[in-house]
């Protein structure tokens, strides 16, 4: 594979990530390359139009560019469209924000969101990423993976990001098993303490999981309103989001 290539989409990734303009010598740190290297793949992003350089600032960012080349990926992922009903008849039942999420690796994507009308709820982005093990969406897309569901997160040791995070392999393996059988994930406080989560996975016609939909609220809101209950509701909407004959159906939840 090409190493100019990787290291420019490597660049691409990490100005897409920053929220502010960031300066060569701190990008040429982050990516372990040279600066001269990083400003000849800067300028060709710029030439590109991928990224903008903020002159005075000292810095670069990631252009509109890449937002729109993302929003044009989204349009063709037709499951989006399939699963758009779901999705609104999940808010109508529960009134907690719903995420569809596709795995990106170890992380989950939000490529789409409705948000609850409560005034406190769970706060996420369109194209913002998740630790896939720690939350509900991620955890059910891991159970239906075909290759060992744990097998992405040996790399390195799993980060943890509250009293609730299940950073040990093996807790985490039984956790996804449990999932598999009960055909849905619940997330009590795993990434953000005060936002639990439960989520089911989504399936094409070939009975593939291609997503996952799920709810996301303040911890004491979704107890409060009951586990068992919102579970059915979220697992009701994967079915109705999926594209799968009528046994394949049962054995999903």
């Amino acid at each position: 594979m090409n190493n100019t290539l990787i290291k420019g989409l490597r660049l691409l990734e990490v100005l897409a990530a920053r929220a502010q303009p960031v300066g060569i010598s701190e990008l040429a740190q982050e990516l372990e390359m040279g600066a001269s290297n990083v400003h000849r793949l800067l300028q060709a992003l710029v030439e590109l139009g991928y990224a903008v350089n903020e002159g005075g600032r000292g810095g670069y960012r990631a252009s509109l560019k890449v937002w729109e080349l993302g929003a044009q990926a989204l349009h063709k992922l037709d499951f989006r469209e399939t699963a758009a009903p779901a999705m609104r008849w999940l808010l109508a039942e529960t009134n907690e924000t719903v995420h569809l999420s596709v795995l990106s690796g170890e992380e989950v994507i939000y490529v789409d969101k409705l948000d609850s009308p409560e005034p406190v709820r769970a706060y996420s982005v369109i194209g913002g990423r998740a630790p896939a093990y720690c939350v509900a969406t991620g955890k059910a897309l891991l159970a239906w993976r075909e290759e060992s569901p744990t097998s992405l997160l040996t790399v390195r040791p799993l980060q943890t990001f509250t009293r609730s995070t299940l950073a040990d392999t093996s807790v985490l393996a039984t956790e996804l098993e449990r999932v598999r059988q009960q055909g849905y994930a619940i997330n009590r406080g795993e990434w953000r303490a005060s936002v639990w989560g439960i989520a089911a996975p989504i399936f094409d016609g070939r009975s593939r999981v291609v997503a996952a939909i799920g709810i996301s609220g303040p911890a004491a809101r979704i107890r409060a309103r009951g586990l068992k209950r919102l579970s059915e509701q979220v697992v009701q909407a994967a079915r109705q989001a999926s594209v799968l004959p009528a046994a394949a159906l049962g054995q999903a939840g």
